[in-house]
Order: C-alpha cells, then structure tokens, then sequence
C-alpha cells in the first residue's frame, strides 16, 4: 500500500444532498492516495435521531420524524443515476430505523440509544459510495463495527486501540487495493458486538483512529469552513483561516470550543505523526489549515476559542486547610460519575471547577447523586450562565508581556474565574455568557487587527 495513505472525513454538511456529495466525490477522485473515506450523517438527520431517542413521542410523532428522515435520504437516492442498488438496501436500514424508534424502551437503554442514532452514517455511508461509482471510483460500503471496537459506556464509548489496530490491518487493509472503503463516523461495537457511539463529533475522531490504525500518513477533515480561523467567522468578520497549527495548539482549540474538530481527534494524530488537513468541501481550491507536529512559525496568540454553556462548581471546607486527600476524594466522585472537569483554580479551603454543560446532560450528570456525595465531604454550590474564553498561543506562560496585554484588552470585563501557567499554549478565563461574545471581539481586535 502506498505510504502516502490519505484517509478523508466529510461532515454533515458535505454530505447533506445529493449536490455536496457530488463535490466531495470530486475531492476523493482527485486524490489518488484517498483510501478510506469516512461520512457524518447528513446534515439534520442526526438530530431527528437524537428527538427520537430521547424524546417521549406518540406513535403518530414518531412517523412524522421517521418520515422526515425518509424524505431527505430518498432525495439523494432519486439523483442517483442508478438507484435500485441502493434502493432495496437504504429501504431495510430505514425499517431497521423505525422499529428502534417504535421500541418501548427507547428512551430508556443507551444501547438501543447508540444503535438507533448510529443509523445517520449507516444510511449517508450507503448512498457516498453509490455517488463516488458515479465518479468512476470503484468504492464500497464497509461496516466499521467490524473494526472500531470499544468498551461498553453506551453514548460516550472509548475506542480499544491495540483491538482496532489489529482489525483494521486484517481486515480493511486489504480492501484498499481494490477499492475505496466508504465507512461511518462516530460509530463502533463493542466485544460483544452491540452498536456504540463515540459522542456527537466522534465522526473526525473515527477518521484519525482508522488513519492510526492503517498507519496513513495524512487525514482530511472536510467540513463548510476554510480551514480553522483564529476565531470563530459568526463573532466578527476579521477572523481570517490559519495555515498551518501544532498539534498542541488544535487540541486546546478543540478542547476550549472550536467546532471544526473534535477535541480527541488530535491523540491518534500526535501518536503516529499524521498530518490532519481541514478545509471546505465547498471551496476545496482555496485551501485550508495544515495541522503538524511542529509548525514554521510560532506566534505568541494564534487563535481565541470560546466553549459555551460551562457550569461552575465549588467545593469548599474549612477541614481543607492543611488537610491530605481532599482533593483527591472531590475528584474521585467526579471522575466516578463520567464527569469531565476543564479548568481548576484553588485556595486555602476550595476549590473551584467548571464543567462542560452540552444540551440535556448537565441535569442527568452533575445529578442529585453526585451533589449527595460530594456533600459528605464539603458544601457544595453550582452556578452556570458562564462560558470561557481562551487565547491559544505558543510559550505564554514564559514571554514578558503576553498576559498584560490580554488582560488589558478585557480589563472592562467580570472574570470569574482564571487559568493560567498549567501549559505554555493557552489562558483560560470564565465570562458571563452574556459578555462572551464582546470578550472575543475585543480579544481579537488587540491581539489580531494590529
């Protein structure tokens, strides 16, 4: 197999229509060195599936997202030059689909959860391939269950690399000579073969595992955007595309909020030194962002990030003071309630953390259970409405200088809450919500327009 082995991603955007496929099979037929293509869900199917798994629904609701979900993929398949060899098989996942959702413990099972929202890329990954024969590229539909093994946490499942590398070198390696594997994101089984899902996003971080697993030298992300910007387009309209990030820089900015990828995708990168490329599938011409292990230029600020919807806890207690282990016992039931903890300041007798706050989950997570707990310990108190903000950069916590002029940018500001020195590429700051989107403008303006 060449060297040169390329593994490309499309996102949910790009396979939406029938149209934006069309543009991404043009990408994969003019790159020779694309052996594994891996597809989202197309853009809103995902979040019908969601609806339907978590949502109590009549049985007459139930048909009308089903239905929903139906029209879009039978759009595509209606502009395919030869449906009727999708057409039988896209008719049993949409049966398959229907029956998930009709389960009576639909709303109650992760894993019926997991198998009902896998059905996206199952459907998407069908109808590419069909559209890259089109383009006179010998490609097939593979199962990546039969590869991408995890363990058994349902909704947020962790990949077993050792397992997926074996795997994947029997049994998709071999493919790539003959064709061009058209496969899923997001999705994988565990040992004993139920269907799990890596968590809203996981369709860039199956992309890396399989480049990893088939020892590819570069992974295309592509995506509606050009490249990754030093900060989000929708805030102001001087944000301008970034050519090229260290890999330390684009797993702080996926951490801290940038949207283009997702924040795992860049371990499996950094372990095996694979180049990660983004750019729009829209607009492939223009280029994009290289992602690398060491860049040609490393500026002091490269980008500004922010995460939304962030939840700050704190734990405090006067037995704190001077006292051995009480750290280690707060974060013992966070780490045994899947709770994930971003930024941590300290003092004397507290401790003050905030956690990532997505749609539905804050309430289910940081539950009474976990509060129960924490409080045999401490007093325990939550506030939200916060998002943080964070300038990504290179040496930060050791160039005179960098940190005055960010902090005299915001100095107009309430920071609740400040990060800083832990690594050399980035300075957190916790914000209102409803100062967020100023913070950044303003951020921008002093460390970008100049």
């Amino acid at each position: 197999m060449n060297s040169a082995l390329n593994v490309a991603k499309f996102g949910g955007t790009s396979v939406a229509t029938y149209d934006t496929m069309c543009s991404c099979a043009k990408i994969v037929a003019n790159n020779p060195n694309t052996r594994i293509v891996v597809v989202s869900a197309s853009a809103g199917i995902t979040n019908h599936l969601v609806a339907l798994a978590n949502t109590a629904l009549t049985s007459q609701q139930i048909e009308e997202i089903v239905e929903q979900i139906r029209v879009i993929e039978l759009a595509i398949v209606a502009k395919l030059k030869s449906p009727d060899e999708v057409s039988e098989k896209l008719n049993v996942l949409l049966d398959e689909l229907t029956e998930l959702a009709k389960h009576e413990e639909i709303n109650f099972r992760d894993d019926l959860k997991d198998a009902l929202v896998s059905m996206g890329e199952r459907m998407s990954s069908l109808l590419f391939s069909a559209v890259l024969r089109e383009f006179n590229v010998a490609a097939s539909n593979f199962d990546v269950r039969k590869v991408l093994r995890t363990d058994s946490l349902f909704t947020q499942a962790a990949p077993d690399l050792p397992v997926i590398k074996m795997l994947s070198q029997s049994l998709l390696l071999p493919e790539l000579d003959s064709s061009v594997i058209v496969t899923q994101g997001f999705v994988g089984a565990d040992e004993q073969g139920r269907t799990t899902t890596l968590g809203r996003g996981g369709s860039d971080f199956t992309a890396a595992l399989l480049a990893e697993a088939v020892d590819a030298q570069t992974c295309e992300i592509w995506t509606d955007v050009i490249g990754v910007y030093t900060t989000d387009p929708r805030i102001t309209d001087k944000a301008r595309p970034l050519p090229e990030l260290s890999f330390e820089e684009a797993a702080e900015m996926a951490t801290f909020g940038a949207k283009v990828l997702h924040p795992a995708t860049m371990e499996p990168a950094l372990r095996q030194d694979i180049k990660v490329f983004v750019g729009s599938s829209r607009e492939p011409d223009k280029g994009g962002t290289w992602i690398v292990r060491d860049c040609k230029h490393e500026p002091a600020y490269r980008a500004i990030t922010r995460r939304k919807d962030q939840v700050m806890v704190t734990v405090k207690t006067p037995k704190m003071m001077y006292a051995q282990g009480f750290l280690q016992r707060v974060f013992e039931i966070i780490a045994k309630h899947h709770l994930s903890v971003d930024l941590v300041t300290t003092s004397e007798i507290a401790v003050s953390f905030t956690l990532d706050n997505p749609p539905n989950s804050m309430s289910e997570r940081m539950n009474k259970e976990t509060l129960a707990e924490l409080s045999t310990i401490c007093d325990v108190s939550i506030e939200q409405g916060y998002d943080v903000v964070t300038v990504v950069g290179n040496n930060m916590h050791s160039s005179a200088g960098v940190s005055s002029k960010i902090f005299e940018a915001v100095a107009d500001f309430n920071l609740r809450m400040i990060c800083f020195g832990a690594n050399p590429h980035n300075l957190s700051f916790v914000v209102n919500n409803t100062d967020s989107e100023d913070v950044v403008k303003v951020l921008h303006k002093a460390l970008f327009e100049v």
